[in-house]
């Protein structure tokens, strides 16, 4: 097991990384539970179907029984009116400013178990617990929110976790479209941080059975790390935090398009980093072994087009908001080269000049 500890203006804490760390760290969870007025679970329908008895078992010798409010799976976890049920249920069990929440789930659960306890009663403790790949990146550095009928994560807080503890062993139960999703994050931290992490991501990670029957562990922890670093510097996206959304402006205008159902999170921020990459190569003159990488990914089962039923000025305007875009004027993150990210004012001409190129 590794122990990342992610050091904030706000806040420090650590993440434990490591197979079965549930297990192992199980007493000083339990401790550290016990110190709380109230403790309680959020969850999704998925994972409460596989991980019950977890739960039960963290929760097993507490002086108090710990509720377990269970979500919808996915982004129908992230609206408006799930906020507000347990925003009652929170209200209902009697908790106070001395409780806990515990997001045991994915990054959707994170995102919004995250914003419920930074806007419960003012803010209080919140503890992340992923379950899939995806949340090793959403897990940390304090992000928190709902989606918006008109834009991904437009209604949200920092909230930093108060611990991390991230059982890589829960991954093996994850459904493939879900694995693959999850692992965009990570091809994401290889091209913004380091070329090396890129290439041994996509030698040891060659066809989407890999994905199960090689341990990742060690390259989530090197995306963890990544994550921290930037986080340790610009904790409210002032600055370089920006970096990790490669990819997300052109994906979040698909997701939205989608009414966050059509794809998963990771499928979406493939076409945008996609989209990133050929933007890059207009605008920084990046030079990429782009298709090599685009092969690769289309062998894990990425569908890296965009339909024909969107068109360019339906993205155009979600792109407008965007939570980078100031005063109308769009903000990307593109690549000088790989590891070496800048931001960048990208004219509607050129969007659209590179828009056709995804057909």
């Amino acid at each position: 097991m590794v122990a990342i500890e992610v050091n904030t203006a706000t806040a420090n804490y650590p993440v434990l990384v490591g197979k079965n760390c549930l297990n192992t760290e199980e007493a000083t969870i339990k401790a550290q539970l016990s110190g709380y007025s109230k403790v309680l679970f959020i969850t999704d329908e998925n994972v409460a179907a596989h991980y019950a008895h977890v739960m039960v078992t963290l929760t097993e010798g507490l002086d108090q029984t710990v509720p377990v409010y269970i979500t919808p799976a996915g982004e129908a976890a992230k609206t408006f009116s799930v906020y507000e049920k347990v925003m009652t249920h929170l209200i209902q069990q009697g908790l106070d400013r001395k409780s806990v929440i515990v997001a045991f789930g994915g990054g959707a659960v994170g995102d919004l178990a995250g914003f419920v306890a930074a806007s419960f009663m003012r803010g209080i403790d919140f503890i992340q617990m992923p379950t899939t790949i995806l949340a090793h990146d959403s897990a940390v550095g304090g992000k928190t929110a709902i989606n918006h009928p008109l834009g991904k994560n437009l209604v949200g807080a920092f909230h930093q976790p108060v611990a991390v503890y991230y059982d890589t062993a829960l991954l093996e139960t994850l459904p493939e479209r879900q694995m693959r999703s999850g692992f965009a994050e990570l091809i994401k931290h290889g091209l913004i941080a380091d070329n090396v992490l890129l290439e041994k991501v996509m030698t040891q990670y060659p066809t989407m059975a890999s994905l199960y029957k090689n341990d990742m562990t060690t390259y989530l922890e090197e995306g963890i790390q990544i994550k921290a670093n930037i986080v340790a510097v610009d904790e409210k996206e002032q600055g370089i935090r920006a970096y990790l959304n490669f990819g997300h402006t052109f994906g979040h205008a698909i997701e939205a398009a989608g009414n966050f159902s059509r794809w998963f999170h990771g499928e979406a921020i493939m076409v945008g980093m996609k989209f990133a990459l050929l933007l890059s190569e207009e605008v920084t003159g990046l030079q990429f072994e782009r298709e090599r990488w685009e092969s690769w990914s289309k062998t894990l089962g990425y569908d890296l087009s965009v339909p024909d039923d969107l068109t360019f000025e339906e993205l155009f305007t979600s792109m407008l908001h965007d939570k980078k875009t100031t005063y109308q004027a769009i903000h990307f993150v593109l690549l000088n080269k790989i590891g070496e990210p800048s931001i960048h004012v990208v004219e509607k001409e050129i969007l659209q000049r590179v828009f056709e190129k995804m057909k």
